[in-house]
C-alpha cells in the first residue's frame, strides 16, 4: 500500500515534470489521507511548435469519491486503487479512461509488520529513491459533485506487488512512472487504459533504498525533517511468508 509519503524537493518539479505554472508549495514529510495532495495533470494543448509545458498542478483531497458516490460519508476511503484491476473496477473504470495523473513524491513510508508469533517488533521504513530527486507515482483523479452543486476534486494512488528489494518490508508498493513514460500516462486522448497497462509494473529492484526510522511517522501530527532520520536495527525483516503480517502503514 501507500498510506503515507513525503513531498520536500519542491523546487525540482516544475522542471522534472514540465508543469506550466507551480504556485510555492511547502516541504511535507507526513502527507496522509484526507489531506490535500498534489498531483500533476494534463493541460491545454498548445499551439503546434510551442515550447511551453501542457501539464498543471492541482491539489486534491486523497480519498477518491467515483462520481456516482451519493453520500462519500458513507463512502469507503479509497487512497489506493490496485493497478491489476483498476482497468475494470467500477470505481475506477472511469478515471483510468478520463483522469490520470501524476503524484510526485520524495517517497514513502512504510510499515514491517511481522506475526506475533515471529517475536519482532513492528519497523517504519522511508523508502526513497537511491539518486535522490522526485519521483512520480501513477495516480487517478475524480471530481465529486454533490446535490448542490459544490464539487471536490479527490485522488487515489495506483499499486501494484512489490518488487524483490521491497518485498520483505510489505507485498505491495506505488506504481512509478518513469519521465520518459509521463507523457503516455497522461494522455487520455489517443491512450486508453489497455494502452498504459505496461507501465502499471513494479519498479526496477534497485530504484528505491529502505531506511528504518522511528515510529513517529504513524502519528499525523508529526511533520517534521526529522521523520526521516535513520535508525540502527540489528537485523533485516524477514521476507513475507504463511505467517507474515500484512505489513500495511495505513491502507496501501
Amino acid at each position: 500500500m501507500c498510506g503515507r509519503y513525503a513531498l520536500t524537493l519542491t523546487e525540482e518539479l516544475k522542471e522534472i515534470l514540465g508543469l506550466l505554472e507551480l504556485e510555492d508549495f511547502p516541504a511535507r514529510y507526513n502527507i496522509a489521507p484526507t489531506q490535500p495532495i498534489l498531483v500533476v495533470a494534463s493541460g491545454e494543448a498548445q499551439e503546434p511548435g510551442s515550447n511551453l509545458p501542457d501539464r498543471r498542478a492541482v491539489l486534491v483531497r486523497w480519498g477518491f469519491t467515483p462520481s456516482w458516490v451519493k453520500d462519500p460519508k458513507v463512502f469507503p476511503l479509497l487512497i489506493n486503487a490496485r493497478a491489476e484491476t483498476a482497468i475494470g473496477k467500477a470505481s475506477f473504470r472511469a478515471a483510468m479512461r478520463h483522469r490520470r495523473v501524476l503524484v510526485p513524491a520524495s517517497g514513502f513510508y512504510e510499515w514491517h509488520r511481522p506475526s506475533k508469533k515471529s517475536g519482532e517488533r513492528p519497523q517504519a521504513y522511508w523508502i526513497r529513491p537511491r539518486g535522490g530527486g522526485v519521483v512520480a507515482f501513477a495516480g487517478l483523479m475524480e471530481t465529486w459533485s454533490s446535490a448542490d452543486g459544490s464539487e471536490v476534486d479527490t485522488g487515489a494512488i495506483l499499486t501494484t506487488a512489490a518488487n524483490a528489494s521491497i518485498a520483505s518490508i510489505h507485498d505491495r508498493m506505488p506504481v512509478v512512472i518513469k519521465p520518459e513514460d509521463f507523457a503516455r500516462w497522461l494522455d487520455c486522448r489517443t491512450q486508453e487504459p489497455r494502452d498504459v497497462v505496461g507501465l502499471m509494473q513494479p519498479t526496477d529492484e534497485d530504484f528505491f533504498e529502505a531506511i528504518p526510522i522511528a515510529d513517529k511517522v504513524n502519528k499525523v501530527a508529526n511533520m517534521g525533517a526529522d521523520l526521516q532520520t535513520p535508525l540502527v536495527i540489528d537485523k533485516p525483516p524477514k521476507a513475507p511468508g504463511k505467517e507474515a503480517g500484512d505489513g500495511q502503514l495505513s491502507l496501501f
